[in-house]
């Protein structure tokens, strides 16, 4: 009987709703812990980068329009197809040196991140904005709306609740996303675009890079059509040098760390108040 040879799998970029090759043609090799090759990723340039965020800014109009109850269907069929292919993600986290254990309870908190962003996304509008009392005859109402373009920095410890848990949000408040992961997280991010990619997330809401985390967070900051960053997955001893970049294309920087309440969806909205006079 002939030896069959195992075809490895390469994944390829998330961008405007297609999975391209990376511009420069570079990939870069998965293997297990017993240094078994699994897969290859896309190796993201920064040609690459301008391209998601060019993707991003033309879906931001209509990603914003949506009302706020459609987003939150959308965000929970991302849940509803993570929970459906958690044996691949489980099987994708113990490559990166998950335990099974750990790896099934990391799927559960993707899962459950999902679930939590969009129960938010109809609701959180209503904590934040609303007529504010003033003393005089005027109406006072705060309007709470999208930044636009949101950078995330994906922290690379290799699970995939830590990519959810910022994508998640960001949707939620009618952001578009280019979210850049490397290192043990690259393979579950590849995967993490397939499953955005069946989720009735319109092309270009979402854009996913893999690649040199450094080298991508840089030119990522340094782009003036980027309206937001989060810099939850730099270390902190990077985070100084990158907020400061951030300040001469007065690009926001926030790091949320992918906590669920209420102060980070806040991080991805501005409020917006208005004056009117009322009639007595």
């Amino acid at each position: 009987m002939t030896t069959r040879t195992p075809v490895a799998k390469t994944y390829k970029l998330f961008i405007g709703g297609a999975f391209p090759r990376s511009e420069s043609g570079r990939t870069h090799p998965v293997s297990d812990r017993k240094g078994r090759l699994v897969a290859h990723v896309a190796w993201a340039s920064r040609k690459d980068l301008r391209d998601a965020v060019r993707a991003a800014r033309g879906a931001h109009g209509a990603w914003a329009a949506r009302t706020p109850y459609n987003r939150a269907q959308i965000v929970y069929r991302v849940a509803e197809v993570l929970e459906g292919r958690r044996a691949q993600f489980e099987d994708e986290l113990g490559v990166g040196g998950m335990t099974p254990r750990a790896a099934r309870a990391d799927v559960d908190a993707a899962v459950d991140t999902a679930v939590y962003w969009a129960g938010f996304a109809d609701k959180h509008e209503q904590l934040v904005g609303g007529v504010n009392p003033v003393a005089g005859p005027f109406l006072n109402v705060s309007q709470v709306i999208p930044l636009g373009v949101c950078g995330l920095a994906c922290p690379d410890d290799g699970g995939v609740a830590g990519l959810v848990g910022l994508i998640g949000p960001a949707l939620a408040a009618g952001n578009t996303a280019v979210a850049i992961a490397g290192g043990p997280s690259a393979l579950v991010t590849s995967t993490l675009g397939e499953v955005l990619a069946t989720s009735d997330i319109p092309g270009g809401v979402v854009n996913l890079l893999t690649g040199d985390h450094a080298a991508l967070m840089g030119w990522l900051v340094d782009h003036a059509d980027v309206d937001m960053v989060d810099l939850s997955g730099v270390a902190p001893e990077a985070r100084g040098e990158l907020v400061a970049r951030t300040a001469e294309n007065l690009t926001r920087s926030a790091c949320t760390e992918g906590r669920e309440d209420l102060a980070t969806i806040q991080a991805f909205c501005d409020v917006r108040t208005v004056w009117h006079p009322a009639r007595i």
